[in-house]
């Protein structure tokens, strides 16, 4: 069993260096309160409350420890001894109260055990809480066997972050107020919502998955304790949750009332609780008590409760008189054969007469009912047990004998046969009579051997006469033999006669009275009860059922009386007497014991108020009895103790009503004290005693609820977890009570009830706005489960005026309102506390949050750190707290507002402090940005309008700064540029493009929340961005101009890397500006894209057609070479004497192949290449088509046959091999080439012959000759 937490002083005076300590700063409120209207009366409830509590303290606090009475052992002699009577006096008083608690226990009949209570789960406490803390850190640390993935850890980590160490969870512990199935019941609302927002998995339900994380929780709560154990210890919980037998609660109230065990059992055996006849009779006895109270405050009305009316002295005494007659109807429903049985009396239907019944002690003597014979009826059991014989010597040894048993005439049962040598048996008989002095016959026979024989020979008879009194030992008996037999027979015979449970007491006794039993005679008497009401005193006769005479008991009273001399002389030596008015029996016995017997018993069913004392005591002897021996030395050892005060004292002269408040608060205290976290609900067993005790002796229930109430909110004020709704049931019954509508059917209401409840009412308004204004810490993380809730439709209760008058709903919401708003500087005060506690846990700090003494960026640091804070606390209150306040939701959004405004003067503050052009405080908007917007209720707000004016001019000053700075870096970058390939261009470029998409990204991030001032962002940037683009496309192609220069158009002629780098750059500006500015249908007035697009391939085109220009300048060099062997000229002659080789053709080759190489390399942009070679290769094709046709009347040269042919078919092959398309590569000036060069083939091969050809063309034989070339 879980132990009980620690006492709710200790816990409270407790300092915790390492947490927040919010719930003392809660406490400060409540005593200082939030505001001037709640402060006054808060501070006059808080002091009622302390002066009550000093009050208590002396009058009903429990017994000093001795701790504490070493502690006070310096006080002055005579203060000492002050004190130690206060204790003697208020142990006195507990011990009163305990008497009638146990005769509430030992004889109910009013109540019973409630079986429909709400099971209370086990409290948890702060050194468990300890433990569940550091079972689940070890399974962060992956210390433990329990296999999860990645998003159960997650919630785990959660859960252990924001619940486990938070310090509202540290106060509800230490308020009592906290189960393991909270901890349960928050971790799996807060997993339902992360399994919710997982993805489907095919096979795997969300349902499985939030299963497995729950037993995955569970493993990790219990840890390593057995399992095995764990169901047989909740399961002993629960049952003694549910109900308790007479022995538990006797042992309970010995600890609540501070009764020791050997007082408990002096109490105990003096007042005779397991004797149901003496309570039965002490009840009747307390009801004739109240009856007479009754009667003299109807006689003198002084003496009863000052009424808020006159008109109630009356009703209050019939209301009084209509309980008694009430509790008697309720004995009288009780069945006569309840007996001693200790059964679980709380599952016995009890049948409750109505109010109209009439009891037995209402009938007037003129209607006085007659009883007859047939209402005393009794029932015996006899059981007859047969067991050995002594003393069959002339019997042969083989013979076989047996036994039969006959009661009254009736059936005759035999034994079973035995040998003469060894008659033994255990055979037993059972038999039922009517017959209070039944006849039993046992006979005992052999069987007859003779072979004419009918009969078994009969060896002897005894007959037994039992009385209920009768011994219950076995005993050997004389038989009776007939003549024919000489042996002196023995038999061993037990005769077990049950008292019946109408029978209360029986035996042979003397007796005369006036109307019945005229003659002194000995009679055989039997005290019969009929009834609760009712007993009956019958004298019998041998072998009759009916009583010969009968008398009802009603009205006598029973005492002991000196011997009467001439009657003693005709017998009986011990006299008692019961007198009624106009008659009287006198009775007379034998002995002491058996008076005493027969006076207790009487005295019992008389129901009288004086308790007959004996004259003499019994010291063993002749004549002694155990059980009066008993019940004396109980007596005795209870009058030697001081009990017998406690045990003879008439109930009906005390104050009912002050021990009530005790006990129920004592009760109360040891209840919360317990390892249940009962929230102020009592158990079932409590609740039993309660009632009965209410009922039994007449406590209202008004007063009931008002003294629990009372002492509820003196728990609930010191920061105790307590039910709402269990308040709302007392405050209800109270409010019903005095507007006048009976809730228990009491008319009446005194005027200390209405002053009462004017109190409570008062306190419990004040207690409840602190409440709802700490709703975070007195209800936290919405637990216990719809408290806050209870909470509100309290208030609503309690602000009425009476109970028909439903309150105006504006008032209702004027209440809330306030204390709402109260709640938003209690909540921003002590966040703000927590983030100064956490800012200090970094290193030493004496400065406040957000102090002047702090430089800038630590107070923009404890700014942000604070917001985060500030959304988690409205998160946790839209979570938890949300639907109590459903039918408040503008309220709590009001109440969200405010919160937010007081964080804005801090947020403010710290800003201002900034730094001028200074952007660090851009990631606080985005977080309260990004948050305000996706709650519905604050978006558009007044701190969200407030956040949007702030930020809205740095957002500005920002822009204006971006672009300056990154126009300053495209012209001093651009000046300072090597052209040295990085990233998709230069550095430059790359710096300048990072920042548009950096600073775009930034303002997207924003999310600015005013669509007009976020459309002229959008179009600014994009502007800028076009701008920028613009310019650096535009700074490229003035490099470019210049690089492009450079170089001679020779065969040896490379394109530079850094155009190549120039073209990337080109490139990536191409699709940067498809990022940064992309085209927009829906708004023509801004085509950002279209405008650079435009620029960039215009530029484009330039670049690839000057390139292009630069690389067809080289064949044309190479063509102006071929041009002096022209047939005609003055060098044709001269070189025709020469051999030329094919160096020029393979120079060209070379720079065509190293070109395209170093281009296609250092290019990143395919489509540019494909362009670029398409422009180049039409160039050349359309240079060498002009020259040829310059040529169209001359035949080539050998020579500039063969070197065209080179280049040509050179040029077409690796253009083809870096995928210029075919329709281009065999264009039509191609076509036209080409044939021209065949016919020159064909030409120069008739006049030279075959195969002198230096380098083969485009004819089909000398394919393979050109593959072997290349």
């Amino acid at each position: 069993m879980l132990k009980s937490s620690s006492s709710e002083d200790e816990s409270e005076s407790e300092d915790y260096p390492d947490d927040p300590d919010i719930s003392h700063s809660s406490q400060r409120n409540l005593r200082e309160g939030v505001s001037a209207s709640s402060n006054d009366s808060l501070a006059h409830s808080t002091s009622a409350v302390h002066t009550r509590g000093s009050l208590s303290d002396r009058s009903v606090g429990r017994p000093s420890s001795p701790s504490h009475s070493v502690s006070t052992s310096s006080e002055p002699p005579g203060r000492e001894e002050e004190r130690a009577l206060r204790e003697e006096e208020e142990h006195k008083r507990r011990l009163q109260l305990y008497v009638f608690v146990m005769r509430c226990i030992a004889y109910p009949f009013n109540a019973k055990q409630p079986t429909d209570m709400v099971r209370r789960q086990t409290k948890v406490t702060r050194q468990q809480l300890q433990i569940i803390k550091d079972r689940f850190q070890t399974f962060l640390n992956g210390d433990t066997q329990i296999v999860a993935d990645e998003a159960f850890c997650n919630a785990v980590q959660s859960y252990y972050e924001v619940f486990l160490k938070s310090d509202r969870v540290l106060k509800m512990v230490n308020s009592g107020g906290c189960s393991s199935n909270d901890f349960r019941e928050v971790f799996k609302n807060n997993v339902e919502k992360r399994v919710r927002s997982l993805p489907e998995i095919d096979g795997l339900s969300k349902e499985t998955v939030l299963s497995s994380w729950m037993t995955k929780f569970d493993a990790i709560y219990r840890g390593e304790e057995d399992q095995r154990k764990q169901p047989q210890r909740l399961s002993t919980l629960a049952g003694s949750e549910l109900i308790l037998s007479k022995e538990q609660l006797y042992e309970m109230f010995q600890n609540i009332l501070g009764v020791k065990k050997f007082e408990h059992q002096l109490l105990y055996n003096a007042c005779q609780l397991d004797n149901a006849d003496e309570q039965a009779a002490q009840i009747r006895r307390e009801l004739d008590g109240r009856l007479q109270f009754i009667e003299s405050i109807a006689k003198q009305p002084k003496k009863g409760p000052k009424f808020v009316l006159k008109e109630m002295e009356e009703m209050y005494v019939e209301e009084l008189r209509a309980q008694v007659n009430l509790l008697m109807a309720n004995l009288e429903s009780l069945p006569v054969s309840k007996g001693n049985t200790d059964s679980k009396y709380s599952l016995q239907k009890l049948k409750r007469a109505q109010n109209t019944a009439v009891s037995m002690m209402e009938v007037t003597e003129d209607s006085e009912p007659t009883l007859s014979k047939a209402d005393v009826v009794l029932s015996f059991t006899l059981e007859v047990l047969v067991m050995e014989v002594k003393g069959l010597k002339s019997l042969a040894p083989n013979r076989i004998v047996y036994c039969t048993m006959e009661v009254d005439g009736g059936d005759k049962l035999q034994t079973d046969q035995a040998e003469a040598s060894k008659p033994a048996w255990d055979t037993q008989g059972d038999f039922t009579t009517t017959h209070p002095m039944p006849i039993v016959k046992v006979k005992l026979y052999t069987e007859n051997t003779g072979m004419l024989s009918i009969d078994d020979t009969l060896l002897g008879k005894v007959v037994v006469r039992p009385t209920p009194n009768s011994p219950k030992t076995p005993e050997w008996y004389k038989l009776y033999t007939p003549k024919s037999v000489t042996d002196k027979i023995t038999l061993k015979l037990a005769v077990r006669m049950d008292k019946p449970q109408n029978m209360k007491h029986c035996g042979w006794t003397y007796c005369q009275g006036r109307t019945a039993w005229k003659k002194w005679k000995k009679r055989f008497y039997v005290l019969v009860q009929v009834s609760q009401y009712t007993f009956a005193m019958c004298s019998y006769r041998e072998k009759k059922a009916d009583p010969n005479e009968m008398m009802q008991l009603d009205g006598f009273t029973v005492n002991y009386i000196d011997a009467d001399q001439e009657l003693e002389a005709q017998g009986g030596r011990f006299f008692f007497k019961a007198v009624k008015e106009g008659d009287s029996l006198t009775f007379a016995c034998d002995e002491e014991v058996d008076r005493q017997l027969w006076v207790q018993a009487i005295y019992r069913a008389t129901g009288q108020s004086y308790k007959p004392v004996p004259p003499t005591q019994i010291s063993g002897g002749k004549g002694s009895n155990a059980i009066i021996s008993r019940l004396q030395g109980d007596a005795d050892r209870a009058r030697k103790h001081g009990m017998d005060e406690f045990i003879q004292r008439n109930p009906s002269t005390f104050n009912h009503a002050q021990l009530f408040k005790l006990l129920q608060e004592l009760m109360l205290d040891h209840r919360l004290n317990d390892s249940f976290s009962c929230l102020g609900w009592f158990s079932p067993g409590q609740i039993f005693v309660l009632d009965e005790y209410c009922a039994r002796y007449g406590v209202r229930g008004c007063h009931r609820h008002l003294c629990y109430l009372d002492n509820l909110l003196d728990r609930a004020e010191n920061s105790q977890m307590i039910d709402p709704t269990l308040i709302h049931y007392s405050f209800a019954f109270c409010a019903s009570h005095v507007h006048g509508n009976r809730p228990d059917g009491n008319g009446t209401v005194t005027v200390e009830e209405t002053d009462k409840f004017e109190e409570i009412k008062e306190r419990l308004r004040v207690l409840l706005e602190y409440q709802i204004t700490h709703f975070r810490y007195c209800f936290p993380f919405g637990r216990p489960d719809q408290a806050l809730k209870a909470a509100l439709s309290l208030l609503e209760r309690v602000l009425m005026k009476d109970i028909a008058t439903p309150i105006p709903q504006e008032e209702v919401f004027s209440t809330i309102e306030k204390c709402l708003k109260n709640a938003a500087l209690v909540n921003y005060e002590q966040v703000s506390t927590y983030a100064k506690i956490e800012a200090d846990k970094g290193g030493e700090r004496t400065e406040s949050l957000n102090s002047i003494d702090l430089p800038p960026e630590r107070r923009l640091e404890d700014v942000i750190h604070l917001a985060e804070l500030c959304i988690d606390v409205l998160q946790q209150n839209d979570e938890h707290h949300a639907e109590a306040f459903a039918w408040f939701s503008d309220l709590l959004i009001e109440h969200a507002e405010l919160f937010w405004s007081l964080y804005a003067v801090d947020m403010d503050a710290a800003l201002e402090a900034q730094p001028q052009d200074t952007w660090d405080s851009f990631p606080l908007f985005q977080l309260l940005n990004d948050y305000i917007r996706s709650d519905p209720n604050l978006n558009g707000g007044r701190f969200h309008q407030h956040l949007r004016d702030t930020f809205a001019s740095q957002v500005i000053r920002y822009v204006d700064l971006m672009e300056s700075s990154i126009a300053q870096s495209i012209h001093k970058g651009f000046e300072k540029e090597r052209w040295q390939p990085e990233g998709n261009g230069t550095p430059t470029s790359e710096e300048i493009f990072w920042k548009l998409d950096a600073l775009q990204s930034f303002i997207r991030e924003l999310h600015w929340p005013d669509e007009e001032f976020a459309r002229h962002l959008d179009h600014r940037l994009k502007q800028m961005a076009a701008d920028m683009v613009e310019s650096c496309v535009n700074r490229t192609m003035k490099a470019f101009e210049c690089w492009i220069k450079k170089g001679r158009t020779t065969t040896d002629y490379r394109v530079p890397s850094e155009i190549c780098v120039m073209f990337n750059v080109l490139n990536d500006a191409r699709n940067q500006s498809l990022k940064l500015c992309p085209p927009n249908r829906d708004q023509e007035t801004y085509q950002y894209h279209t405008q650079i697009e435009s620029v960039i391939q215009g530029e484009n085109k330039k670049m690839v057609n000057e390139l292009v220009t630069k690389l067809t300048q080289v064949l044309r060099n190479v063509l102006d070479k071929l041009a002096r062997y022209d047939e005609g000229t003055f060098f044709a002659s001269i070189l025709s004497f020469t051999n030329p080789g094919m160096e020029l053709a393979d120079a060209y080759a070379e720079f065509i192949c190293d070109n395209l190489e170093d281009i296609t390399a250092r290019t990143h942009d395919d489509q540019f290449l494909l362009c670029l070679y398409e422009a180049w290769y039409t160039s050349n094709m359309n240079l060498l088509c002009d020259w040829l046709s310059d040529r169209m009347e001359i035949q080539l040269h050998i020579y500039q046959l063969n070197t065209l042919l080179r280049i040509t078919k050179k040029m077409y092959t690796d253009m083809e091999l870096h995928c210029v398309a075919e329709k281009i590569l065999n264009s039509r000036t191609y076509e036209t080439i080409k044939q021209r060069l065949q016919v020159e083939e064909a030409t120069a091969s008739v006049m030279q012959g075959e195969g002198k050809i230096v380098y083969n063309g485009f004819s089909k034989k000398n394919d393979s000759d050109d593959e072997d070339d290349d």
